[in-house]
């Protein structure tokens, strides 16, 4: 078996996090290292280390994710504006290989912060 992510420590209640949110398939937290005033990470329960590791049985978990992002975008009251990221590989900023969604909101982000 693989070594446990912190996401999964988290997850496990092992290591102490901000937990924000939590249903049966995701939890919530807040960044420890926020790159905007709002920043939050959805984590999907099951492991999966990036998201082209996700396979087709990950269908329903993947739309789960998205639709858990748009609740919790709502419920820390930035659904009218938000960046919804999946960093997918060391090159691009993924730093614990357990799929996770970053929601970013708060500020004006540029094109050229993302390398577009």
């Amino acid at each position: 078996m693989a070594e446990e992510t912190l996401f999964t420590k988290i997850i496990n209640r092992e290591l102490p996090a901000d937990i924000i949110y939590e249903d049966e398939h995701c939890i919530a937290i807040n960044d420890i290292a926020p790159k905007a005033p709002t920043h939050l990470l959805v984590i999907p329960k099951k492991p999966i280390p990036r998201l082209v590791d996700a396979t087709d049985e990950d269908a329903a978990l993947l739309g789960h994710l998205m639709l858990a992002a748009s609740k919790i975008a709502r419920q820390a009251g930035v659904e009218d504006a938000f960046r919804l990221i999946v960093n997918n590989g060391a090159e691009v900023g993924q730093t614990v290989f357990h799929l996770h969604l970053h929601i970013l909101a708060g500020k004006k982000f540029s094109e050229s912060q993302l390398g577009f």
